[in-house]
């Protein structure tokens, strides 16, 4: 597992429109040293610089308007090959994540440990090296 310093230039990107689950991760990446940048829609973090800073991206697959897939499915079509991992609360949805998606590290069910979270970013971050 890489230290505190070596994470403080890594940027995690949080898509959720859950407002209470973005703040919940984003102090959790910061506590362990991740640079976290979170996003209430897909489309919103498409048009920031997110897709050019992030290492990872932890996605809802869910969402109102662009879902998480369509939003992986944009980031491939820009030639962005961010490791994904996709968060869902219904089940079922882990269907839709196919192991012939290439950069995707994880779908994980809400509610998640932490501990499964921070090995998927671990892989995530080890994958962009």
């Amino acid at each position: 597992m890489q230290n505190h310093h070596a994470r403080k230039n890594l940027v995690i990107a949080v898509v959720d429109d859950d407002e209470s689950l973005r703040i919940a991760l984003e102090g959790l990446l910061r506590s362990i040293g991740y640079q976290a940048r979170t996003y209430a829609a897909a489309r919103e973090f498409l048009d920031s610089e997110g897709p050019l800073l992030a290492r990872c991206l932890i996605c809802d697959v869910q969402m109102p308007g662009m879902c998480g897939v369509q939003l992986y499915d944009a980031l491939r079509a820009r030639g962005l090959h961010i490791p994904v991992i996709f968060i869902t609360a219904f089940p079922g949805e882990n269907l839709r994540i196919t192991p012939n998606m290439p950069g995707v590290i994880a779908c994980l069910r809400k509610p998640f440990e932490p501990d499964r979270l921070l090995d998927c970013i671990e892989a995530a971050v080890r994958k962009t090296h």
